[in-house]
């Protein structure tokens, strides 16, 4: 009776000492864990934590997820589970910040109506209409709203981006100020507008440019500026010709006091060699270069050299007394060299550059240099006269491919040195500013800046097509261009945190070993089957040959006894490869299913297996242990 006693205070013990340390863990462990994924997936990044640190003013986050969509698409069960606790960790380590809401709207319910009311996509499940939904709706105090209508799978790689991009829109509500510098009429040219009137698209202003101010507070700086004003979080730097000393001064210290930057360069500008200019003769010279600022920022650009590009070459009408399609090198679109491990380009399907330069790392430059924009393989560098009045048929007579691929745009990070050693002269019949900044010799923080080797990305006719449709001007993308340029200076306007934040892993992982086995029993058994197939094919077309008696074109030829014999030969044939056929596709999956079958036995046999052997083991010592102390 003692020793039952002692028993059962040893397991009420034993279930008050675990009791307590989950009640210690929940109190004061709530917000440690380990991350052992591969990607570390469940990690967030520094940038996101110091966005989740820095919140004034309370969040809240509203997640919508139909649990019907999990059990019918299971994919989405596990992606949901994965916002989930990404959204947990958000609030845990927002200090209170952050507030969290999970709903599962019901069809035809008020829950519904209000995921409905955010903007957020509802998907039908089925055709009886039944919809689904998994977006998430954020507000702030002042009613500001971001949402992201529906999660996909297929940006899971993108989950934290997207999740603190908008915590981080949320937290600074007001839209980004953005100087743009550019000698190109973005905002529309008045002059040709009115010369024009009525006859197409001229001298309105560039898609790309309206495009930007949907989300950004645009002011435009002179190309003859002595200051950036210093509300301006991102200058846009595009095809500004001929800039001073002043001016690339100006630029210089907006780098060097923090600000973002992204410059378009070109060794040939389309756009304003199709501009009209006052003399009315084409311009020989559109180029336009930094290379006072690159050459102290580590970035090597040569304005008299031109990307040409096999793979995805427009066609274009050719010259001479028949002119012909044909395909022109230095206008290509990019499909393979976008970078899709970086937010801003992640989604893009195309850009199309025009007479593009390249780019490079200067070889002791101490910056990180990241690849946007690539041409592919088959590229080669033509001199830009050969573009200025050019020849598409005797460009692409004369081009070979050679020492390809070459950036054409590239996100620049790194501590940077002035390019002067103080203020430059004043310019002639200019006095200087009185808000005019005291010099900086380099970045207290490493910069962020993208640059670009073609400005033409921005124009109209190399991304939209534009039509009058009633009196009103519609554009219809068929390149990227434009989401590229806001895109990228939405990274950059949302600072650091942002920039920082890459494409992460995601949770579905796949069977490594599976498919490596499935590829090699692919190899494998492919040529035997091909080879069967054939054979199959040729005793087919035999028996047909056999059926009409030696011609075709007879289906009431006379057979005779031997011919009868041949096709009940041919008739064999074919059943029998149709079964060697059927046993190589079974070959096929056989090794595979064989794996399957041991993972599933160690999962759901040896493993528990194991552990019993294992606990058996340790009764059988402890029972040992006590009877020699008994004795």
């Amino acid at each position: 009776m003692r020793r039952l006693w002692t028993s059962v205070i040893g397991v009420i013990a034993v279930a008050a000492i675990v009791i307590g340390i989950n009640l210690f863990a929940d109190a004061r462990l709530a917000n440690t864990h380990v991350d052992l994924t591969q990607n570390r997936i469940y990690t967030l990044s520094p940038g996101t934590k110091k966005v989740l640190s820095e919140l004034k003013e309370p969040i809240t986050l509203r997640l919508f997820y139909s649990r019907q969509l999990g059990a019918t698409v299971p994919v989405y069960g596990s992606y949901a589970d994965h916002v989930r606790e990404v959204l947990q960790n958000y609030a845990a380590l927002s200090n209170g910040k952050i507030k969290l809401e999970f709903y599962d709207p019901e069809p035809f319910s008020d829950t519904e109506d209000r995921a409905m009311a955010y903007g957020l996509q509802g998907v039908p499940l089925d055709q009886g209409g039944v919809q689904v939904w998994f977006g998430l709706a954020g507000t702030n105090l002042e009613d500001d709203e971001r949402t992201i209508p529906f999660f996909q799978p297929e940006r899971e790689r993108f989950l934290e981006y997207d999740l603190t991009k908008l915590v981080y829109e949320l937290s600074n509500p007001k839209r980004p100020v953005i100087g743009v510098m550019s000698s190109l009429p973005l905002d529309g040219d008045p002059r040709t507008l009115m010369m024009t009137r009525g006859q197409g698209p001229q001298g309105q202003p560039y898609a790309a440019s309206m495009l930007l101010r949907q989300t950004n507070q645009v002011r435009t700086i002179a190309t003859d500026a002595q200051v950036i004003p210093p509300d301006v979080q991102v200058l846009l730097v595009a095809e500004a010709r001929d800039l001073s000393d002043a001016t690339l001064y100006a630029i210089d210290q907006f780098v060097m006091r923090g600000g973002r930057l992204m410059v378009m360069v070109d060794p040939w500008s389309e756009a304003l060699a199709a501009t009209q200019s006052q003399g009315g003769m084409p311009p020989t010279d559109t180029h336009s270069d930094l290379k006072k600022l690159f050459d102290a920022w580590g970035i090597r650009f040569d304005p008299t050299k031109v990307v040409g590009d096999l793979t995805g070459a427009w066609r274009v009408r050719g010259t001479g007394e028949r002119p012909q399609a044909v395909s022109y090198v230095p206008w290509f679109n990019i499909r393979d060299g976008l970078n899709h491990d970086d937010p801003a380009t992640a989604d893009l399907q195309q850009v199309t550059v025009a007479s593009a330069g390249f780019l490079q790392k200067a070889p002791d430059a101490k910056i990180d240099f990241t690849p946007l924009l690539s041409s592919d393989d088959q590229s080669a560098v033509i001199g830009v006269d050969q573009v200025k009045t050019p020849d598409p048929a005797k460009l692409l007579a004369g081009f070979k491919p050679e020492g390809g691929p070459r950036v054409i745009a590239a996100r620049v990070h790194g501590v940077l040195k002035s390019a002067f050693t103080g203020p430059p002269p004043e310019p002639a019949g200019k006095t200087r500013p009185a808000d005019f900044p005291a010099y900086k010799a380099q970045t207290d923080q490493p910069a962020n800046m993208v640059v670009v080797a073609d400005s033409d990305i921005l124009a109209d006719r190399f991304w939209v097509r534009i039509a009058d449709f009633f009196g009103q001007q519609t554009a219809t993308p068929f390149s990227d261009n434009g989401p590229f340029v806001a895109n990228l200076v939405g990274t950059l306007a949302g600072g650091d945190a942002l920039i920082g934040l890459r494409a992460r892993g995601d949770t579905n992982r796949p069977f490594v070993l599976v498919n490596e086995m499935q590829a090699q029993a692919e190899a494998r058994f492919r040529q035997t089957e091909q080879a069967l197939q054939a054979h199959l094919d040729e005793v087919e077309k035999q028996l047909r040959s056999l059926r009409s008696g030696g011609d075709d074109k007879k289906a009431d030829a006379v057979i005779t006894p031997e011919q009868r014999a041949a096709i009940d030969a041919a008739r064999k044939d074919v059943v029998d490869t149709r079964q060697k056929l059927r046993a190589v596709q079974l070959e096929l999956n056989r090794d595979i299913s064989r794996l399957r079958t041991q993972l599933q036995i160690f999962d759901i046999v040896l493993v528990p297996a194991v552990l019993s052997l294992v606990a058996i083991g340790l009764g059988v010592v402890r029972r040992r242990r006590r009877a020699r102390a008994r004795a």
